[in-house]
């Protein structure tokens, strides 16, 4: 199942918004990947791309919520850490027993967690952090036009 953005997965920080279309273009491309039957090594490759820019966007969440002082930083870190390891446990048994039921499995929980995480977890923040960023933008533009 390919995910097309939409207006529902948006946290209004335009920063965000585009790591997640990234990641949802990249989950897309390991879709693809399957149902082409491109290949292990194809798949791999596409894979760790996805688990590499992942760690990437968790990253920048994470100094987004520290830099602003969100409260619930260390809830959403331990969630960001769950889920590496879960992806890395998914990747191992990809690399180490490659067949059509793993893949399988770690499709549907990659579906599944990218769009949970983006609409339930990741909403939570969207307010405390969007109003935050916003703030700082306009501090940002009024310091350019004095």
């Amino acid at each position: 199942m390919e995910i097309v953005w939409n207006e529902n997965y948006s946290v209004k920080i335009k920063e965000i918004d585009e790591q997640h279309k990234k990641l949802i273009n990249l989950f897309n491309n390991l879709h693809s990947s399957v149902s082409c039957n491109e290949g292990k090594e194809k798949l791999k490759e596409t894979l760790d791309g996805l688990i590499e820019y992942t760690r990437t966007h968790f990253h920048a969440e994470e100094k987004l919520m520290k830099d602003h002082g969100y409260p619930e930083y260390e809830q959403h870190k331990k969630i960001h850490d769950d889920l590496t390891n879960k992806v890395l446990k998914l990747q191992s048994d990809i690399n180490n027993c490659y067949s059509i039921s793993v893949l399988i499995d770690a499709m549907k929980f990659l579906t599944d967690w990218l769009i949970k995480h983006i609409l339930a977890t990741d909403m939570k923040y969207s307010p405390f952090l969007s109003s935050k960023v916003s703030c700082q933008c306009q501090e940002s533009v009024k310091r350019k036009i004095s």
